[in-house]
């Protein structure tokens, strides 16, 4: 198994800039919204830089697993579980349900697979 350096290197960027969002940035654009579309890409550039054969419908997938995520939060997974008191968990599956995140994470979907349709575009060269 290779590395894809330049998806670790994304990877990263938006493991940071994720991190700085949710530590310091408590606005009503940014945390809610931009977060959640980079969650999305954040997920897949880890996939792809371990992966390097590509993932018919990757996004896709991607997709249905933040939207699955985000209706376990409608039924409090978090209390259900019993991690209410875990703050790392808590963030990381979210407490709160918003139908604005899916559309948020539909976004990314569509982001990724234009960056996908243009990738392949470009090794066909």
């Amino acid at each position: 198994m290779r590395i894809n350096m330049k998806y670790m290197f994304a990877f990263f960027i938006l493991l940071i800039t994720e991190t700085i969002i949710a530590l310091f940035i408590h606005d009503t654009i940014i945390r809610p919204y931009i977060g959640d579309v980079l969650v999305v890409i954040l997920m897949y550039t880890f996939i792809r830089g371990f992966i390097q054969k590509s993932i018919k419908f990757l996004p896709v997938y991607l997709f249905l697993f933040a939207s699955i995520v985000e209706l376990a939060q409608y039924y409090r997974i978090v209390d259900i579980l019993n991690l209410q008191d875990n703050k790392i968990i808590s963030i990381i599956i979210g407490t709160s349900f918003d139908t604005k995140d899916i559309l948020c994470y539909l976004i990314a979907t569509v982001i990724l697979i234009i960056w996908e349709k243009m990738e392949r575009s470009e090794r066909l060269r």
